[in-house]
């Protein structure tokens, strides 16, 4: 039975924190793997240290701090004491890289940023293109010095910025004060920052508490960034609802899962649909049920393994369906039998659901399929916006739903289930892809004279791999893996394409635009190059992009 620990399904962020170090200070709260335990006192000080160090700094209330790291203490650290000073944590992909790192952090307008030392040269080479951030605070590799800095801006040690007060600064938030903004990548555009409050991430952990009924006694397993919305607020913040403990890790490593959740007594995790694919796929061993993970949430919980993987390893898969905008709104309810293919009931107590005609917006009959629409029932537990893109939000808020650009079906029993994308958005390994920012990185390359990136299904389902449709500038030799060396300098990993396929002219609309549906719809075409096929390996060009 779980410890007799208060669930705390109201507190805002920094309530929770300061709570849990008053009430239960002297519990475990997290570690790294391989590492010592962090307390909940510990981790408040840590949180007060780096709070009264960001005021310090003139960091005001309601002001973007960016972190760009891997899970660690210092992270964590990090995000908890920005919330503490009242401002607004802007966690960023560490992948970023050239423009797409530019972007951000032009459009958060941020003057502190903290960085892990190894990312700084990305910094140093967009500092010219620069015009607000003025304090670069690193994560030190090592315990020597930092010696690289970003010309244009105080370069500091992390050590040197935290204050010396446990007590946190006298900042107060309310549901309605922006918590975090996480940017994720749209299809015609740069990445767009969604402005989360604090009403939001509160709903988001206490959903993630609720639906997988954790408890004081659970363990999250969190390899899961804490640039996106389901590790840090499911796995982090809903662990500190239910006075539960998380065991950091920094990548998904799919042939030590289960060993490193059998070595910290992990309980619980989230794997996205292509990880749990990749579990499955492991050679099969006769102790895979002897592990203490109980549960997984998973979006999506593919339906061609679902039954299998739960009998194999002795886990219940949770299903669900989410977005940064919306939090999660779709559960597969937890004393139910698995649904098959269904992501899940709505979540009816806070949001309102409709299926519409994408073009209409007119709603569609029960089992008919449309775009699934929101909004929530409550104020301030859905983003409130896109950061300085007003177009986009009332594109995204059109007649007063959220749209969110995929198609569903509701069965007469409320069980919804997921169909396909409205949009030509790209997917991959849980990351949305721009195709905006591929096809700006490469027409930067002297070979390509036009291009249009589109996502192709990938071996796991609800996947995608990226293919690039290109026609060669006049003159000049193509070599397509020249191009993807050249394209893994600019772009974050995950948006390297897989696949450059050579058109003599692209599809087009009768007003000019690529014909993306058609492109994508002819896929990988016996003329296509494949990066795998061809041997070259994204991980040595990465590894010699940052050298």
């Amino acid at each position: 039975m779980p410890h007799t620990v208060d669930v705390m399904l109201d507190a805002l962020l920094p309530d929770l924190l300061r709570a849990r170090a008053g009430e239960d200070g002297e519990r475990e709260f997290f570690r790294q793997v391989g590492g010592r335990p962090v307390t909940y006192a510990e981790a408040y000080r840590a949180a007060c240290a780096v709070g009264n160090g960001l005021v310090a700094l003139g960091v005001a209330h309601g002001e973007c701090v960016v972190i760009m790291a891997d899970n660690s203490t210092e992270s964590i650290a990090t995000w908890l004491g920005t919330s503490l000073a009242g401002a607004v944590e802007v966690a960023i992909n560490t992948g970023y890289r050239g423009h797409s790192l530019e972007h951000v952090l032009q459009n958060s307008q941020a003057r502190v940023m903290f960085v892990e030392e190894a990312l700084l040269p990305r910094v140093v080479e967009i500092s010219d293109s620069l015009t607000h951030l003025d304090t670069v605070v690193v994560y030190p590799a090592g315990d020597g010095p930092v010696t690289v800095t970003v010309p244009g801006t105080r370069t500091l040690a992390f050590h040197d910025v935290l204050g010396a007060s446990d007590t946190a600064p006298e900042r107060l938030v309310g549901p309605h004060d922006i918590a975090s903004i996480i940017y994720t990548s749209g299809t015609t555009g740069p990445a767009k920052g969604v402005m989360m409050p604090h009403g939001q991430v509160r709903l988001f952990s206490r959903l993630g508490v609720e639906g997988a009924r954790m408890t004081s006694d659970d363990a999250f397993y969190c390899f899961i960034p804490l640039f996106h919305v389901a590790g840090k607020f499911i796995g982090i913040m809903g662990s500190m609802m239910a006075a539960g403990r998380v065991v950091l890790d920094t990548r998904f490593a799919v042939d030590e899962f289960l060993s490193r959740a059998r070595e910290n007594d992990c309980t619980i995790a989230l794997l996205h649909g292509p990880l749990v694919e990749m579990l499955h796929q492991q050679p099969v061993r006769a102790d895979d049920a002897e592990n203490p993970i109980t549960r997984i949430m998973a979006s999506p919980f593919p339906a061609g393994i679902a039954l299998d993987f739960q009998e194999r390893f002795g886990i219940r898969g949770i299903e669900t369906w989410g977005m940064t905008e919306v939090t999660i709104p779709i559960w597969q309810p937890f004393d139910e039998p698995l649904r098959i293919g269904s992501c899940g009931r709505l979540r009816a107590e806070h949001f309102e659901l409709r299926i519409v005609d994408p073009d209409t917006d007119e709603e569609v009959p029960l089992g008919s399929t449309g775009e699934m629409v929101l909004r929530p029932r409550r104020p301030f537990t859905m983003m409130q916006g896109y950061l300085r893109m007003p177009e986009a939000t009332l594109a995204a808020w059109r007649n007063l739903w959220f749209h969110t650009g995929d198609l569903a079906y509701i069965a007469e029993d409320g069980y919804v289930y997921f169909v396909d994308r409205v949009k030509e958005r790209i997917r991959r390994r849980a990351e949305n892809i721009s195709s905006y920012e591929i096809e700006r990185a490469a027409l930067e390359h002297p070979g390509v004279a036009e291009c249009a990136a589109v996502g192709v299904p990938s071996e796991f389902a609800g996947d995608d791999d990226v293919l690039l449709c290109l026609i060669p500038a006049p003159g000049a030799p193509l070599d397509p893996g020249a191009l993807i060396t050249d394209l893994a300098q600019r772009l974050p990993h995950f948006m390297v394409p897989r696949y450059v396929r050579v058109l003599d002219q692209l599809p087009r609309t009768p007003n000019g635009k690529p014909q993306k549906v058609a492109l994508r719809n002819e896929g990988v075409t016996p003329d296509t190059w494949d990066r795998h096929a061809a041997g070259v390996s994204l991980r040595q060009l990465i590894t010699g992009a940052q050298t």
